[in-house]
């Protein structure tokens, strides 16, 4: 097992590791989401007028619509399905209707799930310099001596590394720093329970840590969550019969200084 895989254990069965984990993902779960005041205007009156497809083509604006149902998606996608399918539109807009206005609206607004949060409160707790220094655009971070994290999307990360460090996996990525003349290269997730989704989560980190790169590269998985509990299940053991660079964000400033 990893050093620091092992410390991390440590850190989340005998210390007050949720307390400290929330610098890093502070989440807002009561946040709703807002819907423009215009938009909101246009479903109130198509939902009065009994206008589906006004209704339909208004709720689609949403970022969240408000039932969930499996032909939504396809319209999303190719629009001019809906003056072609009125049946489904009715069908659908019948069952919001059956919401009322006033329940529709709490569908509408309704908090985003936490692990959709998750994605920018990682780099926003890079951004406040709580490695030692601040992300940093490519031209300096090029050019940076010692230790450097270099700014960007998931989408430009993972660019770079295929541009600069031979790392070919069709995926963004998280995290991208160098201390001197090693680079480091990883995802950071926060996994809040065991199955499904939170598993795919797991496995996508996984595979980063196997996918090629560069000798002069480390992968790393910045992985936070129910993965450190001990127990039998596939994660626990996938992360201690392994010598895999899994580590919490929480321990990420020890290990790369840790980098000669």
């Amino acid at each position: 097992m990893n050093y620091f895989t092992k410390s991390s254990i440590e850190l989340a069965n005998q210390r007050n590791y949720l307390d400290q984990l929330f610098s890093v993902y502070p989440l807002s779960p009561d946040s709703i989401r807002e819907i423009d005041n215009r938009l909101w205007a246009d479903i109130e009156e198509s939902f009065t007028k009994n206008d589906n497809t006004q209704l339909f083509l208004s709720l689609l604006k949403l970022k969240l619509f408000p039932i969930k149902d499996g032909y939504v998606p396809f319209f999303r996608l190719y629009p001019a399905a809906i003056s072609k399918n009125p049946e489904t539109i009715n069908r659908i807009c019948g069952r919001v209707r059956e919401l009322g206005l006033t329940k529709l609206y709490e569908r509408c607004t309704h908090p985003k799930e936490t692990n959709r949060q998750m994605g920018p409160l990682f780099r926003n707790w890079l951004q406040r310099g709580t490695l030692g220094t601040c992300p940093v655009d490519e031209d300096t971070f090029l050019q940076a001596k010692g230790f450097a994290i270099l700014s960007g999307s998931d989408a430009s990360l993972a660019n770079f590394a295929k541009k600069n460090l031979g790392y070919n996996r069709n995926k963004g990525l998280d995290f991208i720093a160098k201390k001197n003349n090693t680079y480091i290269i990883g995802e950071a997730k926060f996994i809040s329970d065991e199955g499904g989704h939170q598993n795919d989560q797991f496995l996508d980190a996984i595979t980063t840590l196997n996918t090629p790169a560069n000798e002069n590269v480390i992968k790393i998985a910045i992985l936070d969550g129910v993965l450190y509990i001990r127990s039998k299940k596939k994660m626990f053991r996938t992360i201690t019969t392994n010598n895999l660079h899994v580590m919490s964000a929480l321990l990420l400033r020890d290990f790369i200084y840790s980098i000669p």
